[in-house]
Parts: structure tokens; sequence; C-alpha cells
């Protein structure tokens, strides 16, 4: 039996969310121990540049290894995978910035959703949620019950599918060209998708704290 790519990517999601969580509390701590004089402007930048660069290398990566015959499928497959682990840290390093602890996984994945989503994630939101809090990221993890976050992602879930299923077919066809192209339009779609992903979380998480809310642990024993 062939391999379900939409299920591989559910369970991408799943997996994202449990695995980088961790690494996005412990890569913050570092990197506030190593630049102590950024604040969280400055960390949520250095954080996106990071970000954005690294998908657009898998993407590239991707793009050129698609151009060899019968690699397509998996390639793009593993590129989407990729893209939302990397997307997953990127989202859950931006709620340790704004001081957001998303302990539960369901709400975790609302706001990775959310985030991946954008627009058509906040007018569904809407519908569902009474806003009680100016941004959503803050709403999703400290104001909204377990119902409304489960009723949720059955919704967001399925639309994540439908959109990073698209996605993958995209760049499966992009990638059935000769090599240098193929790696440019991998590293162009993934660059696109990640600017939009930035600028949604900008909306999501708003403003960033003008100061930390607390000190760097272990700060003074680090060398």
């Amino acid at each position: 039996m062939k391999p379900n790519p939409k299920a591989l990517v559910a369970a991408g999601l799943e997996k994202a969310l449990v695995a980088q969580a961790p690494v996005a509390r412990a890569n913050v701590e570092r990197l506030r121990r190593l630049h102590p004089d950024e604040s969280p402007t400055d960390l949520i930048n250095r954080i996106r540049r990071t970000y954005l660069a690294a998908i657009t290398m898998t993407g590239g990566a991707a793009g050129a290894a698609g151009a060899v015959p019968g690699a397509g499928v998996p390639t793009a497959l593993a590129d989407v995978l990729a893209f939302t682990e990397a997307t997953t840290l990127y989202v859950l390093s931006l709620a340790e910035i704004h001081d957001l602890d998303p302990e539960d996984v369901e709400r975790r994945k609302l706001l990775v959703l959310t985030v991946l989503l954008g627009d058509s994630a906040i007018t569904a939101l809407e519908a569902t949620i009474p806003r009680t809090a100016p941004y959503w990221a803050r709403l999703i993890v400290e104001r909204t019950p377990m119902t409304a976050i489960n009723a949720a992602n059955r919704v967001l879930g399925p639309r994540f599918i439908t959109k990073y299923g698209t996605k993958q077919g995209v760049l499966v066809l992009s990638k059935q060209v000769p090599l240098g192209i193929g790696a440019g339009l991998g590293a162009g779609g993934n660059h696109l998708f990640g600017r939009l992903a930035t600028r949604s979380a900008r909306k999501i998480f708003g403003p960033p704290p003008a100061t930390w809310a607390l000190p760097t642990k272990d700060g003074a024993d680090d060398d």
C-alpha cells in the first residue's frame, strides 16, 4: 500500500508540535545568553532571518533533487515536512519570546495552524471564539477553553492539509525541470510561504514585549 501524503503531512505536524517545544525553549534561552544585549524585538528579527534562510535552503535542495527522475514526490513530501517542522519551531520560539507557554499540544497546534493559514484561520476563529484579547496568540494560549480549541483544530486541520497538499503538488510540478531551474523554484516557493507565515505571525502575536519578563536561566554561569 502506498503511503498517503496527506496523512504523512498531518503526522509530521503532530510530531513537530511535540518535538519542537523543548527545542524552541532551549534555543531562545541559548540565544539570550549569546546575545544578552538584544531586546525581544532584536531576537525575533534574528529568529526570523534564520527561519527564512533555513526553509529557502531546504526548498532549493528539494528542487535540485526533484530534477532526478522518480524523486519528485518523496522529495516534495520531505520538503513539506521540513517546512512544517521549521515553521513550528519558529512559532513556538515566538511564543517563548512573548512569554506564552502553550503546554497543551492542542493549543500549540491551533497556534501553529493559525500562523500557517493566516487570514482564513482568523476568520474561522472569529466565528467560533469570542475575542477577549487584542491578539490571537495570547487568547489561544491563555483564555480559550479546551472545547473551543479542539473544535477549532477540527476545522483548521483539514484546511492545513489541503493548503500544504496543494503546495506539495505545485512543488512537485516545479521540480520536474532542469536542475538549476528546479532549485530556484523550490527555494523561491519556500521563501514566499515563509514570508507569508512571518507576516501572519506578526498579526497574531502582536508587538513583542519591550523588555524580557524573566532573566536568562543560568545566565551567570554560562561562559
